[in-house]
């Protein structure tokens, strides 16, 4: 019988084809389900039968252990790097444009209470 593997609703598309690849590398048959044309389907990566699901799920397991290594890792770089945006470094690359976005803010606060604020 069928078995969902691996949910693939807001995946980056790299962790997809790494999981693919790990999957074909081990000789796991599997199948892909899309979203469809209005996206309200599951999508996912199936496999045709449970006989093999402990192994695939460990070797996923694995798979994501150093994937969430490898993106501590980089993120952890890029701040020590001082490349990671941050709100400061927005302002300071585009004061104007937050300031504008500051006020539309605060004008659509003000229509939004100003009826409750009469009473």
């Amino acid at each position: 019988m069928p078995v969902l593997l691996f949910k693939l609703r807001n995946v980056p598309d790299d962790e997809a084809e790494d999981v693919r690849g790990l999957l074909q590398e081990n000789a796991i048959d599997f199948y892909e389900t899309t979203a469809g044309n209005w996206g309200v389907s599951m999508p996912g990566i199936w496999l045709h039968d449970n006989s093999r699901l402990g192994e695939a799920r460990s070797l996923l397991e694995a798979y994501q252990k150093n994937r969430a290594i490898t993106a501590r890792a980089a993120y952890q770089a890029e701040l020590a790097a001082g490349r990671r945006r941050t709100v400061f470094t927005l302002i300071r690359e585009s004061p104007l444009k937050v300031a504008l976005l500051l006020i539309a803010l605060c004008f659509v606060l003000y229509i939004s209470i100003m009826p409750f604020m009469r009473l």
